[in-house]
């Protein structure tokens, strides 16, 4: 997980060059099946993410690690070429299709919010063979705004004063936040583009874009998601978008701001998760030979007092449970996604190569074995570990310090309860769970004191 958030706030920038002669500057972070997020007006990669909220949102969206997170600058903006006369959407949309060439002959997820779902919607009727799925958010196919009137005034605003515009369209469209968040938006946006290029992208936003003839070329599945209340893009035109598409799922969503990233972004980010699922396969087990790919996060269960159930209940009778233990734990296991790398004959080392997957089987355990104790005299009980890192894979197994960390922290745990590492806790940024600080403790083998949280079920 911070390996991940490194990534993201210094990206390694590359170049894709369009068939125009532009370089566009893009930058990649994770490993996994690419998804392109795609900027909403105009972005700079060095700058953009410093936030907390951006990037948890997308370290979200690379699923914990799942997923390769592709970032570029419009032309006009950023790091890429600034010097162009033309920052239409046609224009942009030829951006896009250099960088899904850059990234070779795989299919790629797109991600589009506001004024980039036209290039997106462009490329994706072009390209259905490149584009595996077509996420949606906050977007339009024409007319993004409900309040021309307004639209004109900001637009001429930030011709004439770059400095105060960048400020008046933070606070327009990035409702609620603090005096500092609003501070340090206007300085990106000046720092990102020049008032022309960024007047020019929402002038023709506004006012010049009509792609709903393309729209129903697009033949690829996609996700339209928005928010009800979103200032800057009417929820009407979501909802027009959502009809126009021939393969589309709308879901509306509850808030009003424009920026996926502020208010609650775990709607979304689940939403994508959803939607991607069926693409990488994260509901069927991996083999484990491949279990050591980056980025996973361990799991470990083990059955609280085994031997003194051996010797209270006799060998038959406790070999009965410990089947039942076993089949319980192997089930939500293979519901989950999760890779069974040994069986220790009370208890279980597991991996995930999603922290949220991971937390969803934890917790899965442990409702189920409450319901199988139900009205049982003699009660299955477990604790559960989990932490996330990079171990090393080899034979099938998994070795390292995050391994050796997952297990004393599930031998930390109190009878059925699930204790994590705190980077399983960040992983889980923007997901439903809750979680209860513990304190820190030494871990044995582990140099630092670690912080532990309980997973509230």
């Amino acid at each position: 997980m911070l390996q991940i958030m490194v990534r993201m706030q210094k990206p390694r920038v590359q170049f894709a060059r369009t068939r125009d002669g532009v370089s566009i500057a893009y930058s990649v972070a994770g490993q996994g099946h690419p998804i392109l997020f795609l900027s909403g007006w105009v972005s700079h990669l060095e700058v953009e993410v410093t936030g907390e909220p951006i990037v948890r949102f997308l370290v979200g969206l690379s699923g914990g690690g799942r997923r390769r997170v592709v970032r570029f600058d419009w032309r006009g903006t950023g790091l890429s070429d600034r010097e162009v006369g033309d920052v239409s959407a046609a224009k942009r949309a030829a951006d896009l299709e250099a960088v899904v060439d850059a990234m070779g002959g795989e299919k790629v997820a797109l991600f589009a919010w506001a004024l980039s779902g036209p290039p997106a919607l462009m490329y994706a009727a072009a390209h259905p063979e490149r584009v595996s799925h077509l996420i949606l958010y906050g977007t339009f196919a024409s007319g993004a705004t409900s309040n021309p009137a307004l639209a004109r005034a900001l637009i001429d605003l930030i011709r004439a004063d770059w400095t105060l515009g960048a400020r008046t369209m933070v606070q327009v469209v990035a409702r609620g936040v603090d005096s500092r968040m609003i501070d340090d938006g206007a300085k990106f946006l000046q720092v990102a583009s020049s008032g022309e290029v960024a007047a020019a992208i929402l002038e023709e936003g506004y006012f010049k874009i009509d792609v709903r003839d393309v729209v129903a070329q697009v033949k690829v599945p996609s996700l339209v998601l928005h928010r009800r209340d979103d200032p800057a893009v009417p929820f009407s035109a979501g909802r027009e978008l959502a009809a126009l598409l021939p393969d589309a799922h709308f879901l509306p969503l509850p808030g009003d701001a424009s920026n996926p990233w502020i208010g609650d972004p775990g709607p979304i980010l689940k939403a994508v998760d959803e939607f991607l699922a069926d693409e990488e396969g994260v509901s069927e087990a991996p083999a484990a030979a491949d279990a050591g790919a980056g980025l996973l996060t361990i799991l470990f269960t083990d059955l609280v007092g085994s031997t003194a159930l051996t010797q209270r209940l006799g060998d038959a009778a406790a070999q009965d449970l410990l089947r039942a233990h076993n089949t319980i734990v192997r089930e939500r296991l293979r519901e989950h996604g999760g890779t069974e790398l040994k069986s220790m004959g009370d208890g279980f080392m597991a991996s995930f190569p999603s922290g949220s997957r991971a937390l969803e089987c934890a917790i899965a355990i442990q409702q189920a074995f409450a319901a199988y104790n139900d009205g049982r005299k003699d009660a299955i009980l477990v604790r559960i570990g989990l932490n996330a890192g990079e171990p090393v894979a080899e034979d099938a197994d998994l070795f390292g310090t995050a391994v050796q960390a997952a297990a004393r922290i599930a031998a930390r745990a109190r009878p059925g309860q699930i204790l994590v590492a705190d980077v399983v806790r960040q992983l889980a940024a923007g997901k439903p769970f809750r979680f209860k600080p513990v304190g820190r403790f030494a871990l044995k083998g582990i140099r630092e004191r670690q912080r532990l949280f309980e997973v509230v079920c």
